[in-house]
């Protein structure tokens, strides 16, 4: 089991490993006993599967549960003010305590309920998915507008994170490519020995429970220093927007949940690759094809159409493109990209996934 603390301006610890909800019970009683009502706001799917793990925990707790659906269709505002009326009915006040039980999506939405209903109540992550090792720490939270990607949100941070691995065994395969994409973002922007580590790897059924923990452990390690250095996004936190300016236009043009965020996430490192001219862009490339990452996707879409979107970017300002580049592996910067190089290296890097799918 590992602790990593996030020193934020209200900091809090994040818990990783099997069986890490029997700290409701020791280190964070107080928390729950002091709570009028306790809410859980959990993915449909993982309910099906594992709510009745996570309730077993939470006896003799007097708890209350409103499932939202599964994925990227839960950050609509629909969903949004849904679990505000489900708040109000079950007599909610600002002494309620909030879980969110799912992946990155259910964090952001539960996330940015947790901070609106009556100018904010405490929650507590518990992630459920690879991705979440990302989504559930830093306090971001989001909802989705058709015309962007979490373009309504907060910076709000939980008062814990507790990550229990045991619930990754039943993710599905796109889950766990999206959820790696994310892992490998943060050794692309934070060191080389971890990058080649990863890139070794072929089959992620092969890496043992031990070996996972360490790589969420790591990359989340790379967040916390971050967000302590930037909560709020003014400076280096973008760096974890490594691959996220095409990957957001590629989930706007596509339609959110149509593809997941971390295999639009590694379209979107591929590209910002061949932008920065970084010497593992091939061999990049042909981990992507080797774990079944949607490369042929990007053939699919026309640049002017993801171009529409990058210009709306949160990144982007007075219609410069802004990315995220390395300078080398563990060196990010930003850089304000030409419409015209950008779509040249659009096509250049069609042109490298050509020559890796044949």
């Amino acid at each position: 089991m590992k602790l990593l603390r996030v020193e934020a301006d209200h900091p809090y610890n994040v818990h990783i490993g099997t069986n890490v909800f029997k700290f409701f019970h020791d280190l964070y009683r107080d928390l729950l006993s002091d709570a009028d009502k306790i809410v859980i706001v959990a993915d449909d799917k993982v309910a099906e599967l594992h709510l009745d793990y996570l309730l077993s925990f939470l006896k003799p707790f007097d708890v209350s549960v409103f499932r939202i659906p599964a994925g990227e269709q839960a950050k609509s505002v629909e969903t949004f003010m849904e679990c505000h009326s489900f708040l109000l009915a079950e007599g909610c006040s600002r002494k309620t305590l909030l879980l969110a039980f799912g992946g990155g999506a259910t964090g952001d939405v539960a996330g940015f309920v947790a901070s609106t209903f009556m100018r904010g109540i405490p929650y507590i992550q518990l992630p459920t998915t690879i991705l979440a090792h990302d989504s559930a720490v830093g306090g971001k939270t989001a909802i989705n507008h058709a015309l962007g990607k979490n373009m309504i949100g907060t910076f709000y941070q939980p008062k814990a994170v507790l990550y229990d691995t045991k619930l990754l065994h039943t993710l599905p395969a796109e889950e766990v490519r999206s959820g790696m994409a994310e892992v490998i973002k943060h050794a692309f922007i934070s060191n080389e020995q971890w990058l080649s580590d990863l890139l070794q790897n072929r089959k992620f059924s092969d890496l043992t429970d031990e070996e996972m923990i360490a790589h969420l452990e790591k990359g989340i390690a790379v967040k916390a220093a971050i967000v302590e250095e930037d909560e709020f996004e003014s400076g280096m936190r973008k760096y974890l927007n490594f691959g996220h300016t095409l990957a957001h236009a590629i989930e706007g043009y596509e339609g959110y949940g149509k593809i997941t965020h971390g295999e639009a996430v590694a379209l979107g490192m591929a590209y910002a690759l061949l932008l920065s001219d970084h010497p593992r862009l091939e061999e990049y490339l042909f981990w992507c094809r080797s774990h079944g990452y949607p490369l042929s996707k990007l053939t699919e879409i026309p640049f002017d159409s993801l171009l529409a979107y990058m210009k709306k970017d949160k990144k982007s300002s007075r219609g410069t493109l802004n990315f995220v580049l390395l300078e080398e592996t563990g060196k990010p910067f930003m850089e304000m990209i030409e419409e015209k190089r950008a779509e040249a290296a659009f096509q250049q890097l069609l042109s490298k996934i050509g020559e890796v799918l044949i």
